[in-house]
């Protein structure tokens, strides 16, 4: 979202990987032509744990360093400014400027509201564990980082727009996103008994590569899978009662509206200030969610739709038609040409993805005939890429022989694998040929071809 890069190519390849500090990003292009560019809430673009070869400023135990933290706002990855958080609710890795403006709002005892170990961090005086806190935060909304995101990123661009300058904001909020918890009275704002579960239809795994069946298992065996000490966020049993699933559900829902609340400020402020047509303002996300979908809960190595296509909104009034939908195909990786196109910036060579901008606008049907996602959780044994078009997605592991095809059309909701159906042969080749082509059609060239040698 900031470099334009997909993974294999900026560096940071998974969790607990850090993105070179060295790479282009937008927030380069945009301070060139006079931008503002602030960063607001959540970065996590460098590991929780530093190392001198991977130094981390967000890591353990800078992250509790608040002197730090006041003495540093940028540059950060092509943002001049940055206020930056790094937990997920009550999270032990609470701090930061989050934790600076807590205490600013009176909140002096905001670290009973958080956990306060991680591995061998201990952060309480007497060497006691704050527990884990489940669905209802006590936590008084008016301190939630919901506020203070939505707080800071305004006083950003009201700063900015005094000054007669353009800004780049992003407004970056962790949630909605485990573990299931948030203030009142959004925790009570749905009803579990009214919630619809989703459900893993019978036998559908059969036909899978073997770490979809294994979920399905009491206690199942990922060690072919783990080739390091580190954890593979999602290789394990999903199983789960579903009426503790309800509960989990109704206050994801709760986590939802909450943050749709506080963008409605953000909007707000927009309006009010005058500046809402003269803003693009795009939201979406990183990745989506299971909550029960297919038997899965919250995230790893299956590349269903629930978990890849995200959010995604683009509003800028009298140049983006209003109410409707486009079926085009978008991805993550084209947000920082598009934006640059917006705003009349050069696009460092080095970048991927495409234009957008004219789809928006309706100028163009589509930019891109498809998108690839890539997931890679250990160096060999968890590396996959996914092909997705209009009709069809085909997902091919790393040195194995398994993999999935799914019709969309005929089969939205993924359950037919088609990778090893003889009548589906034809099509799975001119799929691994498109993969093969578009990821070398997406190849930069730093510089053009000056001379014959």
């Amino acid at each position: 979202m900031i470099t334009g890069q997909y993974p294999s190519r900026h560096g940071a390849w998974s969790l607990g990987t850090k993105l070179p500090e060295d790479l282009p990003t937008i927030g380069d292009s945009l301070q060139a032509v006079g931008y503002d560019c602030s960063l607001i809430g959540k970065a996590h673009f460098q590991p929780l744990r530093s190392q001198d070869d991977y130094p981390s400023i967000e890591s353990y135990p800078i992250l509790r360093d608040l002197d730090f933290w006041r003495g540093f706002h940028g540059p950060f990855y092509g943002f001049n400014h940055v206020e930056m958080a790094r937990n997920h609710c009550d999270e032990s890795h609470a701090g930061q400027h989050y934790a600076i403006w807590m205490e600013a709002q009176g909140l002096t005892d905001w670290k009973d509201y958080f956990q306060n170990t991680w591995w061998e961090y201990n952060f309480s005086e007497d060497g006691t564990e704050n527990p884990p806190q489940h669905h209802s935060w006590t936590l008084p909304e008016k301190y939630h980082y919901n506020q203070w995101i939505t707080e800071r990123s305004i006083a950003r661009m009201k700063e900015t727009s005094a000054q007669d300058q353009p800004f780049f904001c992003w407004a970056s909020y962790p949630d909605p996103h485990p573990p299931y918890l948030v203030p009142e009275p959004w925790a009570s704002m749905y009803d579990p008994k009214d919630i619809t579960v989703p459900q893993v239809t019978p036998g559908e795994h059969e036909k899978n590569p073997p770490h979809f069946r294994k979920t399905q298992e009491a206690d199942p065996d990922f060690s072919d899978l783990q080739e390091t000490s580190h954890v593979n966020h999602g290789y394990h049993s999903h199983l789960h009662d579903r009426d503790e699933l309800a509960k989990d559900i109704a206050i994801y829902y709760g986590m939802v509206s909450m943050l749709d609340h506080y963008i409605g400020k953000l909007l707000d402020h927009l309006e009010a200030s005058g500046q809402r047509e003269n803003t693009l303002v795009v939201f979406t996300s990183d990745h989506g969610h299971f909550y029960g979908h297919h038997g899965l809960i919250a995230k790893g190595g299956f590349h269903y739709e629930d978990v890849i296509r995200v959010p995604f909104i683009a509003s800028w009034p009298g140049t983006i038609p209003e109410d409707q939908t486009s079926p085009a195909i978008q991805s993550l990786v084209d947000l920082p040409r598009t934006f640059l196109a917006a705003a009349g910036a050069d696009v460092p060579t080095v970048m991927q993805g495409v234009n957008q901008l004219p789809v928006w606008t309706g100028e163009a049907d589509s930019a891109r005939e498809a998108a690839i996602v890539e997931f890679r959780h250990q160096p060999t044994a968890i590396h996959q890429r996914t092909l997705v078009d209009q009709r069809y997605k085909l997902t091919t592991y790393y040195e194995q022989a398994y993999g999935e095809l799914f019709d969309l059309e005929a089969d939205p909701g993924e359950i037919n694998n088609l990778w090893d159906a003889p009548e589906a042969a034809e099509i799975k080749s001119r799929l691994l040929q498109k993969l093969i082509h578009t990821q070398m059609g997406e190849e930069p060239l730093w510089m053009p071809r000056v001379a014959q040698a």
